[in-house]
């Protein structure tokens, strides 16, 4: 028998332009600190029917932008319901998880490529950019253990790995490839949007780009069963990605990633933010729910 979920009426909670958002309030957790969920239903949600899911990182971004801070947003609910109608993607629930502010570099920096960093930068990262320690770990076993399994006992989903997908920008980019190396019998396909492969504030570094490029070497999942999208503007922050993201997709080459199961996409003329992620989402979203 299902768990039963309340609509709640409240102006904080996001308008969707079709479907319906469930808002999970201060959704609990013993590795991370509790953060709001937005479940988004689509239009003639049916229980009798079984859905994909895309979990979704920053996700007070993804819906309404007369609530976000900088009155941008996704409108990933516009762009999936489109592509629903049209019969171009498959039935799929959307997952937004909300950042934890402060904490949301801690919580989006892959944790297990700070051991390919030298000592120093280590030491310097925990104190200035991860708030003492990095979280990355606890927040994705907050994800596998405890957030998908009430997602999946609650609303009618396909919880198998290929129908499990997960989704970000910039950092959110991260620890979305990060997820798929970490849990590969959970998740099947990421779309990574300009990533971060800078890892911090700092445009000219070096070193965790090597960081990133060396974990993925060693922990990249096999393609037999797996997809990755990748991308990136070429304004703004975005414009330091490019020799980052070649450098990513030698290794996806050596590990035997092929066309029709990863996309790296360059986008002239898009910069790092919301508007941009939105002008482009039906493209990501198409890679990974194309029916």
């Amino acid at each position: 028998m299902r768990q039963r979920y309340k609509d709640v009426i409240d102006p904080s909670i996001p308008k969707v332009s079709s479907g319906r958002l469930i808002r999970l309030s201060n959704f609990d957790s013993r590795h991370v600190q509790p953060r709001n969920i937005d479940v988004w239903l689509p239009e003639n949600y049916d229980e009798s029917r079984r859905y994909s899911v895309l979990y979704m990182h920053d996700g007070q971004m993804l819906f309404d932008s007369t609530i976000t801070w900088n009155h941008q947003a996704w409108d990933a609910d516009k762009h999936l319901s489109k592509l629903m109608k049209g019969k171009q993607a498959k039935e799929c629930i959307i997952v937004g998880i909300w950042n934890n502010g402060k904490l949301r570099h801690s919580e989006y920096l892959p944790e297990k490529a700070i051991q390919y960093l030298p000592a120093a930068i280590k030491d310097s990262l925990l104190k200035e950019t991860l708030a003492g320690k990095p979280q990355a770990d606890n927040y994705l076993q907050f994800i596998v253990e405890e957030l998908k399994p009430y997602i999946d006992s609650t609303f009618s989903t396909r919880p198998d790995q290929q129908n499990t997908y997960i989704a970000g920008s910039s950092m959110g980019g991260l620890i979305s490839m990060y997820a798929m190396c970490e849990y590969p019998q959970v998740f099947g396909v990421a779309a990574c949007l300009s990533t971060h492969w800078i890892g911090d504030f700092n445009i000219k570094n070096e070193v965790f780009p090597r960081a990133f490029i060396e974990y993925m070497r060693n922990k990249l999942p096999s393609p037999k069963n797996h997809k990755f999208y990748f991308d990136f503007g070429t304004i703004g922050l975005d414009s330091n990605y490019p020799a980052h993201q070649k450098k990513v997709d030698s290794i996806m080459k050596q590990k035997g990633y092929r066309k029709s199961i990863w996309i790296t996409r360059k986008c002239e003329g898009a910069d790092h933010s919301e508007i941009s992620w939105n002008q482009r989402l039906d493209i990501p979203l198409l890679f990974l729910l194309k029916k």
